[in-house]
């Protein structure tokens, strides 16, 4: 007879990997140069593709991945898509390479990837797969020497507040959710076999200098600089435009609110004459009255997307000032001397 205390394998599992949260994203070598060639070859468009590996307790271990194919707008996309996955998962599956989806990665343009299509493709993700990640490539800022790679996920009161509520107000006040905690970002460890490391060390020269140092080198940060100037414009223009959705909102809820207040007191002097005349007197709010019909509240969501984003640009102004500066005052003690 079968101990009833002795749990099986998977079932341990679950059990720790529910009782752990997601610390640390380990990825192989091979896999970010995968990510980095597929994002620098079609560096004018945005790319995507899907991740692959193990969940293991706190750690998300990322073993392969495989691109997404760039599709026409006429194509049906979703099926094929679909279809294309199941097919190259297949065949990692023959070969036996690691097949299990934990998530997907694509590249950005000077970080502007917090949109509603990304937290709708995790909430997609979020069905089948606990827990996912979304790994981040900026081509644009790596050519500025800095290796432009971050893994993200939905925080978990965001992920069960988009699910049950809507993004009004007064939901997001008894919650106490702020626009910083949508997104989350997991620290991404770089991870190589033995073999793979002994390699690359026979590779390496006595004095290694890599193109990325010359770039950390570079005074001119004009153009990385303009752009995100300019996108951060145009996300202070979007800003303002939902902040002119709410006043609007508000200047019609008061003008409702002034209209109900007049309707209730003309109905309430005519009660007053229906009761002197000894009639039954009327309800004082009429449902059917266009008056009383609800305004709904327009969704928060998309100010705090853009509220992230302008803390995204500002934060890639600051380091990108502060580094031109040190290299400004770099120059110039060479120079002096």
């Amino acid at each position: 007879m079968a101990n009833p205390m002795v749990r099986s394998f998977l079932q341990v599992a679950a059990s720790e990997e529910a009782a752990s949260p997601l610390r640390v994203v380990q990825i192989e070598g091979l896999v970010i140069l995968k990510i980095i060639k597929h994002c620098k070859e079609f560096s004018q468009a945005l790319v995507t593709g899907q991740l692959l590996g193990l969940d293991v307790g706190s750690v998300l271990e990322v073993t392969n991945c495989f691109p997404f194919p760039i599709r026409e707008e006429d194509e049906e996309i979703e099926a094929d898509g679909a279809n294309y996955q199941l097919e190259m998962m297949r065949c990692l599956r023959e070969v036996n390479v690691d097949n299990n989806t934990v998530g997907w990665y694509q590249s950005t343009i000077l970080g502007s990837f917090q949109t509603v299509e990304l937290i709708e493709t995790f909430m997609n993700y979020q069905e089948n797969i606990r827990r996912c990640v979304c790994i981040i490539y900026d081509p644009s800022k790596s050519n500025q020497g800095v290796l432009a790679l971050k893994a993200l996920k939905l925080s978990d009161s965001f992920m069960e507040f988009y699910r049950t509520t809507n993004f009004t107000g007064e939901k997001l006040r008894e919650k106490k959710l702020a626009w910083v905690d949508i997104f989350e970002e997991i620290p991404i460890k770089v991870s190589n076999s033995a073999l793979i490391s002994a390699f690359m060390t026979e590779l390496e020269a006595e004095t290694p200098v890599a193109q990325c140092d010359y770039d950390r080198l570079q005074l001119s940060t004009d153009p990385f600089m303009e752009r995100n100037v300019e996108f951060l414009t145009e996300c202070m223009d979007d800003l303002s435009f939902e902040q002119q959705k709410f006043q609007y909102y508000y200047r019609n809820l008061s003008r409702q609110q002034a209209q109900q207040q007049a309707w209730l007191q003309k109905r309430r002097a005519e009660n007053m004459a229906r009761k002197a005349a000894g009639e039954e007197p009327l309800l004082e709010e009429d449902p059917s009255n266009p008056i009383f019909k609800p305004i709904p509240e327009p969704s928060r969501l998309d100010s705090f997307l853009i509220t992230n984003q302008i803390a995204n640009y500002c934060n890639q102004i600051n380091g990108v000032g502060a580094q031109s500066f040190s290299r400004l005052y770099l120059m110039k003690a060479v120079n002096g001397k």
